[in-house]
């Protein structure tokens, strides 16, 4: 489904990622894991067009997306959950949810993505008329997560959904993930700098550090060898 081949991006003289290859089938869930700084925010925002690679081909569905526009970009296919989640606070949770549904493709379908959005986290569908900068940090990754949902997407980009919070909000992100990857067939790439609880629901995972892919196996795999991650980055278990 998408495939990066040498893929080198940055920011003004400085480049976050160099050469980087990755493949992700329809319905994986691929885990990014790193420390701060390893190039894993820069890698979504190259697959997703908030920034062009300087080098390499990024393909979706045979489709060179490198160089597109994000606009274009998210109608093949590809939404983007950036890290803080860059809600609407003065909109509702609804009127959130319906901003997603910009592309005609999905307003086509949006009352069926609402239904199915509500489904995945029920605390939404109490809170549709609670202006988003109300909710709590947990309720406001939801609703970043829901937003992008409505969207139809075939691939779901994540950048550090479980950051700040709570666990009992971290397992049910992780349930929501796990249903709309495993069982609804979602691609979806899930970069964290904390691996194992995104490990535990991914197919395969992906070690960067400084820019570079430095390791990569079955998410199970990596799982069971804490070792190796120690080894390689240091990373917390």
């Amino acid at each position: 489904m998408l495939e990066l081949h040498g893929v080198t991006a940055g920011y003004g003289a400085f480049t976050a990622l160099w050469d980087v290859g990755l493949t992700v089938s329809a319905g994986e869930a691929v885990a990014v894991v790193g420390p701060n700084g390893a190039g894993k925010t820069t890698l979504l925002r190259a697959i997703s067009g908030l920034i062009a690679p300087r080098e390499g081909r990024v393909t979706f569905e045979g489709v060179e997306l490198a160089g597109h526009p994000a606009y274009d970009i998210v109608a093949h296919g590809v939404a983007h959950v950036p890290e803080g989640r860059r809600l609407f606070p003065q909109l509702t949770v609804a009127e959130n949810l319906k901003m997603g549904a910009y592309l005609p493709a999905a307003r086509a379908h949006y009352h069926e993505s609402l239904e199915r959005v509500y489904t995945l986290f029920p605390v939404l569908a109490e809170r549709r008329v609670q202006r988003a900068g109300s909710l709590s940090g947990g309720e406001q990754q939801m609703l970043a997560v829901g937003r992008a949902l409505v969207l139809n997407p075939k691939l779901l980009l994540l950048d550090e959904p479980l950051e700040g919070l709570a666990p009992i909000i971290v397992e049910e992100l992780l349930r929501a993930i796990r249903r709309i990857t495993q069982d609804e067939g979602l691609a979806a790439i899930i970069v964290e700098q904390h691996p194992q609880a995104i490990l535990a629901i991914s197919d395969s995972a992906v070690v960067l550090d400084h820019g570079s892919v430095v390791h990569a196996d079955t998410a199970a795999a990596l799982r069971e060898q804490p070792e190796v991650l120690d080894r390689l980055l240091g990373v917390a278990r």
